[in-house]
């Protein structure tokens, strides 16, 4: 079965995120657990985790329907030593949170060499603050986001994903959020049915679709190859509504987060309402 939705406002509290993702029609929906523009947060009260498990109960959403995203601030991979540890100590506060409200992934964006280190370097320190994560907190998977590949941003090529995961100790809470619009912004072709099949029978090859934990169904603004992440609402960018369709349609994309990160809310019902209807 198919469970979609869209990244959600959680302003005035994390549980106001389920009272809006009900609101649209989402069966998935995506989060910010504090304000993603700052490093840390006040700790949750026991009141707040309280009410937010009431609210996802009361709506009937379970924890692997919901997509928890991380600051931007972050960067795992960050060349120097001041930049890493401020990135690594926010990313296990995430990680603490989604725990605390028993949700059970964080979707977070690999990191960026900012040109100072090598690819690899950057890449190894990524897995290491990961490993890090898993230790201190239980029940959370880390879900590494495919990039567009914006300047020195990782995690663009499915390798890059690949190469994380082998150095992740305990791979059972290892997982990969794959971003339409990143992925045709990387070079990865999504316009047709055959151009789909070959995508994902990459990423199977390189990844794995045992590590797929969520998805973001974004149409693209800019062209194949760009390397330029900027969000269309679906059916009005570079790929079109075949990607869509056929992802609703294909079982292997079945019983995870499927969220929209469009870029015009007041089209997020009707979007959602469009993708059941494919799924049917």
């Amino acid at each position: 079965m198919k469970y979609f939705g869209a990244h959600v406002s959680a302003s005035g509290g994390v549980e106001n995120a389920v009272k809006n993702a009900k609101d649209i029609g989402a069966t998935a929906f995506a989060l910010f657990t504090k304000n993603q523009r700052q490093w840390l947060a006040p700790i949750l009260t026991e009141e707040q985790i309280a009410t937010f498990k009431a609210a996802m109960t009361e709506a009937g959403y379970q924890a692997w329907q919901v997509l928890p995203h991380d600051s931007y601030l972050i960067n795992l991979g960050h060349p120097e030593e001041e930049g890493l540890e401020k990135s690594r100590e926010s990313f296990f506060e995430e990680m603490r949170r989604c725990e605390l409200l028993g949700l059970d992934r964080l979707n977070f964006h690999p990191g960026s060499h900012l040109k100072k280190i090598s690819e690899e370097e950057s890449l190894n320190r990524i897995a290491e603050s990961i490993n890090m994560a898993l230790e201190r907190t239980k029940g959370v998977t880390a879900v590494l986001e495919n990039t567009a590949g914006q300047g020195s941003n990782l995690g663009f090529r499915f390798e890059h994903l690949a190469y994380i995961i082998e150095r992740v100790e305990d791979k059972s809470r290892v997982g990969v959020c794959l971003d339409t619009c990143h992925s045709f912004a990387a070079g990865y072709d999504l316009r047709t049915k055959e151009a789909c099949d070959a995508t994902f029978a990459e990423f199977d090859r390189i990844v794995g679709f045992n590590y797929l934990r969520g998805m973001h169904l974004n149409d693209a603004m800019k062209p194949l190859g760009s390397r330029v992440d900027r969000h269309s609402p679906l059916g009005d960018g570079e790929i079109g509504w075949e990607c869509f369709k056929y992802i609703a349609a294909d079982s292997r994309f079945d019983n995870i987060p499927l969220v929209l990160e469009t870029p015009d809310e007041a089209r997020w019902a009707e979007e959602i309402a469009k993708l059941k209807e494919f799924a049917k």
